[in-house]
């Protein structure tokens, strides 16, 4: 096991104490800090798994309800209609909480659904498809809101392990190494300190 290359003093080796006594205790918090991210990223996930299932059941009515509404009001015509819809989408920037950390977010304001298109122009089948598509699109935004936390909670997982693991592999045992070192070092010169004192005293009293 590796240790510090230092000179075996009393004073390094209460520098080394300090710092094995800060190093484990950062390993505690950081494991803990760990764990907390673990289980909201777990949390996180198990949110997206709803919302794709969600997602998967919507685009199943959405694009069979697109295509029954174009065999019915014809392309062209539904291309026309199409032509004179525009919603208003607002993205704003927000920070959400996660796990005690504030992360970065975007947040899409979806404006109200209303038809665009006169009645006399309109078809039971357009509305349904208007509908549809935006029920799927507030499913998709919940999701990239979602997703995008889950990712930014992972990659705090993977900093926080790389530190998790430099404490446990490296900087703990190093310091560890370099206090069993230093202290064995010094009990070798208060043996030799001591027996060169008794050997002092025997040849002073028989001199």
């Amino acid at each position: 096991m590796s240790r510090e290359q230092i000179a075996p003093t009393k004073s390094n080796l209460i520098r080394v104490k300090e710092q094995l006594a800060i190093a484990t205790e950062g390993y505690d918090l950081l494991e803990q800090k760990r764990e907390i991210l673990v289980m909201e990223l777990m949390h996180k996930v198990e949110q997206v798994k709803l919302l794709e299932r969600d997602m998967d059941a919507r685009v199943a009515t959405a694009y069979p309800a697109l295509k029954r509404m174009l065999v019915i009001v014809g392309r062209e015509r539904a291309d026309r209609l199409s032509k004179n819809i525009s919603y208003r989408f607002e993205l704003q920037e927000k920070q959400v909480t996660a796990a005690g950390m504030k992360l970065p977010s975007l947040e899409v304001r979806l404006p109200p659904m209303e038809l665009k298109y006169s009645p006399a122009n309109s078809f039971a089948e357009c509305d349904e498809t208007v509908l549809e598509f935006f029920q799927l699109l507030k499913i998709l935004t919940e999701l990239a809101a979602v997703r995008t936390i889950a990712w930014r909670l992972a990659r705090e997982v993977r900093k926080t392990q790389r530190r998790v693991n430099a404490l446990e592999k490296m900087v703990i045992p190093t310091a560890r190494e370099t206090k069993i070192y230093i202290e064995a070092a010094l009990e070798e010169k208060d043996r030799d300190a001591f027996f060169s004192s008794k050997l002092l005293k025997r040849k002073t009293g028989r001199e």
